[in-house]
């Protein structure tokens, strides 16, 4: 088993890799955010990347996307994990806790985020955005390191003060293109969409996943309330940096904790049962005979099968 994990703001490597090394690698898509880490955790094997670069060299819209996402699949990934920070538009997931993204809003502009188009058009489903197995196993290694996952209904009411770090399973968050954070009209707009979570990543790599044929989860640690809550200051660098700090640890025991909890479902269940590996096997509606030689190589190289 090889698990690719993408680190956002803040983690920008995994402690505990046994023969690690970093290698540079190129694409068809250009260069990755920095080279490519990999190391054994147990039985499996990690790869990693901090889709920032080191010392958090690219902004969001910077951020070479198609290149990370390719590095990972060609080195032999199957599943994706992204960390990312993230702000809450809800009370009850609060600056601390944790959330398993499960759907989007797309309002990103100024990125690259397919690997169709340039001589054949592809579509993927993408209803459901993340792999709800992988996120599963995820939710599993968070319980371990201690962990308590919220109630289905935990976002709609304050959080209780003393009562620890939480897992939310599922929740709705909105990608910006960014680097600016939110006005305030548009937080307030946000939550009037019934969205949960403000960041400025995730969407455009579960989106390249789905059509690179990998399991994605989307594991978000919420660092504030952007701006729309009254008591609260509104978001800064500094105050986004200050919660990262704890929360960075936490996210880091999970990925170590991870490949265990992968392997346990991956016997449990049919390796294939959730459909990611063939997300794209029906994507293309480019004529055979029109899809150019460098598109059908580009394609070959991600799927491994003619396309």
């Amino acid at each position: 088993m090889i698990l690719g994990v993408l680190g956002g703001s803040g983690l920008y490597d995994i402690d505990g890799l046994v023969d690690a090394r970093a290698d540079e690698v190129s694409t068809p898509f250009g260069a990755p955010s920095g080279p490519l880490v990999s190391g054994r955790l147990g039985e499996a094997r990690l790869l990693f990347l901090p889709r920032h670069g080191a010392g958090h060299r690219f902004s969001p819209s910077e951020i070479n996307y198609r290149a990370n996402v390719f590095a990972l699949k060609a080195a032999g990934a199957t599943r994706v994990l992204s960390v990312s920070a993230v702000g809450s538009l809800r009370e009850g997931m609060p600056p601390g806790d944790l959330v398993l993204a499960d759907q989007f809003i797309d309002k990103t502009f100024r990125r690259a985020s397919t690997f169709f188009g340039d001589g054949a058009v592809g579509h993927v489903s993408f209803a459901e955005p993340t792999c709800a197995a992988f996120s599963a196993a995820v939710a599993a290694a968070a319980a371990e390191t201690g962990v308590r996952e919220a109630a289905a209904d935990a976002r709609l009411t304050p959080r209780v003060a003393g009562s620890g770090k939480r897992l939310h399973r599922g929740g709705t968050y909105v990608c910006m293109e960014g680097p600016q954070f939110s006005t305030r009209a548009e937080s307030l707009l946000h939550r009037s969409w019934g969205a949960d979570l403000i960041g400025m990543t995730a969407v455009t790599e579960a989106k390249l996943c789905r059509e690179a044929e990998l399991c994605f989860a989307s594991l978000a640690l919420v660092t504030d309330y952007d701006c729309w809550h009254a008591e609260e200051e509104a978001v800064t660098a500094q105050a986004v940096i200050a919660v990262l700090n704890a929360n960075v640890a936490g996210a880091k025991e999970i990925v170590r904790r991870l490949p265990n909890h992968v392997a346990h479902a991956a016997h449990a269940v049919r390796a294939a049962a959730c459909g990611c590996a063939q997300a794209a096997a029906a994507a293309i509606i480019t004529a055979p005979e029109a899809i150019t030689p460098e598109a059908r190589q580009r394609l070959r190289a991600l799927h491994g099968r003619e396309s």
